[in-house]
């Protein structure tokens, strides 16, 4: 499958080249995957903080590395010229709870304390208390103080509804730099969860000083026993080996896309095992309780500073519900699942459900990345990019 499904985009994302054993900022043109680094942005960090990425990305010399359907295609490992999530020193952080709808969700985990068989009557429970009034609700509003009411008079309330409908939203680190795996790799599942899931979202790429500057596609790999057990078990539940995956690329805005085309994004998901099992699944941007904006504004500003920059999960109104194997057991992945998250404008993103303990092990971090650009000459003298020392 071709990772983009508009070429006439600004494309910006890395891959692996096996001949200098390291990775290489790329682009688009033509249906060629161009090799872009260079002094200027030998990272692509580095790149979204120049004054004008666009424009770079438009006009920097390169050197074609071939196309891009046939380097998707190609085994991911250091071997071959692959692809790799489009983000490198950047931090990973991740929104969660950002649908109104989707939080019911988490609320149900933590009632069900991780197990899915008491999830069902949990779900029926809340669904008669509150109804259809999640459609549509702002985080923070009047009607969002309602809900909350109705849930807590329910004697169903939750810390999940305090960052789902309240003031503040839930952020938190998915995974290190570095550490985000891209279009055709594995992603991890930790072997001791049962219950979890993939979720499909948009994931915005912003500059140290808070621009953001495009949007890319994301698997925030869940693992819903684990977290449902204890929200103070986040990091192991959202932070494994290959729990995150980011591509195919960043598309960066332009006059033709922007960020209004992000709200109005429609991601779909698909899931086939290889027992023939296909399950499908959407989310609205258009649903989402938090703009973006606020996402960005309450991650990134003088209370905190990202001089990397940052790529951000937005969060989604996906939560599978219906049963893979035992009745009200709901769904869970099972080793081999392909995951295929898609939306216009953004392409698609396709990776292979492992156990973390066998997917490829996370050993090219910042350090090797720094080690392989200097023994490459690629660094090169400081350029100043943000007007910060």
């Amino acid at each position: 499958m071709i990772p983009i499904d508009a070429p006439e985009g600004l494309w910006l994302g890395r891959c692996w080249r096996p001949e200098v054993q390291g990775p290489a900022v790329v682009t688009l043109r033509d249906g060629l995957l161009v090799d872009i680094t260079c002094a200027a942005a030998p990272t692509v960090s580095h790149l979204l903080d120049l004054p004008d990425p666009a424009a770079h990305l438009r006009n920097a010399p390169g050197t074609p590395l071939g196309p891009l359907e046939r380097i998707a295609a190609n085994p991911v490992d250091r071997d071959h010229l692959h692809l790799l999530a489009p983000c490198d020193l950047q931090a990973v952080k991740a929104c969660g709870v950002t649908f109104a709808r989707s939080m019911v969700e988490r609320v149900i985990e933590e009632k069900a304390a991780g197990d899915p068989a008491r999830a069902e009557a949990i779900r029926a429970r809340v669904g008669q208390a509150i109804g259809d009034s999640l459609r549509n609700l702002r985080a923070g509003s009047p009607e969002a103080a309602e809900v909350k009411r109705a849930l807590q008079q329910e004697g169903l309330w939750s810390q999940y509804l305090e960052v789902g409908i309240g003031p503040d939203a839930e952020v938190f680190s998915k995974c290190p730099p570095m550490a985000a795996v891209g279009f055709g790799a594995a992603v991890g599942l930790h072997p001791i969860s049962n219950w979890n899931n993939p979720e499909p979202e948009v994931v915005l790429a912003v500059s140290s000083a808070g621009r953001i500057l495009g949007a890319t596609l994301g698997n925030d790999v869940n693992l819903r026993d684990v977290e449902g057990r204890s929200a103070l078990l986040l990091g192991k539940a959202k932070d494994n080996n290959a729990s995150c995956a980011i591509g195919p690329m960043i598309r960066l805005f332009d006059r033709s896309w922007t960020l209004d085309d992000v709200r109005r994004a429609e991601l779909t998901l698909t899931v086939e095992g290889a027992e023939g099992y296909r399950l499908t699944g959407h989310s609205s941007m258009a649903e989402i309780s938090r703009d973006p904006e606020d996402l960005v504004a309450q991650t990134l500003g003088r209370h905190h500073q990202y001089p990397d920059g940052m790529v951000l999960f937005l969060g989604t109104l996906f939560a599978p519900t219906e049963d893979r194997d035992m009745p009200g057991e709901g769904f869970t992945h099972k080793t081999g699942d392909r995951v295929t998250i898609a939306a216009p404008g953004l392409g698609r993103l396709s990776n292979t459900v492992q156990l973390s303990t066998e997917a490829p092990e996370w050993t090219f971090g910042t350090r090797a990345l720094m080690e392989n650009l200097a023994a490459r000459g690629v660094l090169g003298a400081p350029v100043s990019t943000t007007g910060r020392a």
